[in-house]
């Protein structure tokens, strides 16, 4: 069993965005809006949550995050550079001050160079740099991976709030 920092305090996360006058939209693929679903359970949270991008299949990355067709076929769907095209995508296709993003394999399956509970993560601030990463869940089952890249992406949207309200 992986041990997993609590899940960020939703009200508190939005109520620092309103603060900052930031807005979210997600980009997700092994989540399939988790993210997003979890954001907007909190009553309110649309003048903070903008959007929500499920791009499950490669050409849905493409099609609706400006994914290129080039890093896919060099790098796979799940990558850091990846992650980071679909922050960045999610960023030009709205308004918005922050985006995360979600690739990744949960289960079950993988393979010997991407294993199963392996998840690349991306998050991007308008005016600001991405930043990319790869957690290695482990084959903990489809349903705890798929959690646990839940949280990690919160967590990833407080540490972005984190760096805004440093400038």
């Amino acid at each position: 069993m992986i041990d997993l920092p609590d899940l960020p305090d939703l009200p508190d996360l939005l109520d620092r965005a309103r603060a900052l006058r930031a807005t979210i939209a997600t980009a997700e693929s092994c989540t399939g809006g988790m993210v997003a679903a979890a954001l907007t359970s909190v009553p309110g949270s649309s003048d903070v949550v903008d959007r929500g991008f499920v791009t499950y299949s490669n050409a849905a990355k493409r099609e609706m995050l400006g994914v290129q067709a080039t890093t896919l076929d060099a790098h796979g769907a799940v990558s850091e550079a990846v992650a980071r095209e679909m922050a960045e995508g999610a960023l030009a296709h709205s308004p918005v001050t922050l985006a995360v993003a979600i690739t990744g394999i949960a289960g079950p399956g993988g393979s010997e160079f991407k294993p199963e509970g392996r998840v690349c993560f991306a998050l991007a601030l308008r005016e600001g740099e991405t930043r990319a990463e790869t957690v290695e869940f482990g084959a903990a089952g489809r349903d705890r991976v798929r959690h646990m890249a839940r949280d990690h992406a919160l967590e990833l949207l407080g540490a972005g709030l984190e760096a805004l309200a440093a400038r």
